[in-house]
């Protein structure tokens, strides 16, 4: 596993200053027919909570399915959610744009995509995906008309994302780039509007891994530099230890652990953070514990990953546990700890 950066993150926050991000109780269902035209519904995002902070990088972990994607097309406003809060900088999105995200939020909030090349128009060159941007958005003094100054500031933008000779780069079109060329392009487009805070869903999945670090470093320095808050989609437990400050690990839509990048990576709490774990040295591949499966249990009213720990106990299959405190800032939802927050306000 390779080993984070060491640059401390810093911010201006004032004492009781609100989160830059912060999702409160957030859901998201989706119906389906099932046999006999009997509708289903399945549960992809069930009250999760969260805070992202200026100059931080919060990783959400968990395998496909988890609910990772869903969260990011929500912040997005991709996707409408159907409970819960969205704050940025203390207002509610989802209260004062019932109908969907303004011009002014998406140039807050931006999205990496995980796929650079489905993301860029091959029809177009670099230069058109970065003016288009920076013209609709008023981010250059002569607005559309000036398209000297557009052309400078893409060359600037590719520059920031280490993709140089720069106006080279801006007459190419995306066939004609390399898979972690893209991306740059892909991340330079998100800086292109100023944006507060980069939703990153999966960067570097579709990457060799002899680039993926590039990537990485690529975002701690606009982090660090730009106080730029992340929020890193990713499966992958070294990706999120490399560039995250703290990691939330999702199961069922649920957030089983939280804590800083250091302790869950370190000392995994929950039996899923650490099969997540194991997994990394199987190449990636999730293998779970069969010892005490319990094929029976649904996943309805106890805890979602009984079925599949081998450390589940009766009382798994009853109730779903709450957050418990197993750490300075670190939680985990599951009955191997005592219920240290009984009574207090759930996350």
């Amino acid at each position: 596993m390779v080993s984070a950066p060491t640059t401390a993150v810093t911010t201006d926050l004032a004492v009781g200053a609100a989160p830059l991000l912060e999702v409160r109780g957030l859901r998201k269902e989706f119906g389906s027919r099932g046999l006999f035209g009997r509708r289903q519904r399945f549960v992809a995002v069930g009250d999760v909570s969260f805070t992202v902070e200026r100059g931080e990088a919060v990783a959400l972990v968990g395998e496909s399915g988890s609910g990772k994607s869903t969260i990011a097309r929500l912040l997005v406003r991709l996707a409408r959610a159907d409970a819960g809060e969205i704050r940025l900088d203390g207002v509610d999105v989802l209260a004062t744009e019932p109908r969907g995200a303004t011009l002014g939020y998406r140039r807050r909030v931006q999205m990496i995509f995980q796929d650079p090349f489905g993301s860029l128009n091959p029809a177009h060159s670099v230069a058109y995906h970065l003016e288009r941007p920076l013209a609709r958005h008023g981010r250059v003094a002569g607005g559309e008309g000036d398209r000297a100054a557009l052309r400078d500031k893409a060359a600037e933008l590719l520059g920031t994302v280490g993709l140089e000779p720069a106006r080279e780069m801006l007459d190419r079109r995306p066939d004609e780039l390399s898979g972690g060329q893209r991306q740059r392009v892909a991340i330079a487009r998100a800086l292109a509007v100023e944006p507060d805070l980069v939703v990153a869903d999966e960067p570097t999945s579709m990457l060799d891994v002899s680039i993926r670090t590039g990537v990485l470093n690529l975002l701690a320095r606009l982090k660090r530099e730009r106080g730029l808050g992340i929020l890193l989609i990713t499966h992958d437990l070294a990706s999120a230890r490399y560039l995250g400050d703290r990691i939330l690990v999702l199961y069922r839509g649920r957030v089983v652990e939280d804590g800083p990048a250091a302790a869950v990576v370190g000392s995994p709490a929950h039996p899923y953070t650490r099969a997540l774990l194991g997994s990394i040295a199987e190449g990636g591949r999730l293998e779970m514990p069969t010892a005490r499966r319990r094929d029976g249990h649904k996943g309805g009213a106890g805890c979602a990953f009984a079925s599949r720990c081998d450390q589940a106990v009766a009382g798994c299959l009853e109730a779903e546990p709450g957050p418990r405190v197993v750490g300075d800032g670190h939680r985990a939802r599951c009955f191997l700890y005592p219920d240290n927050l009984a009574g207090a306000a759930r996350p």
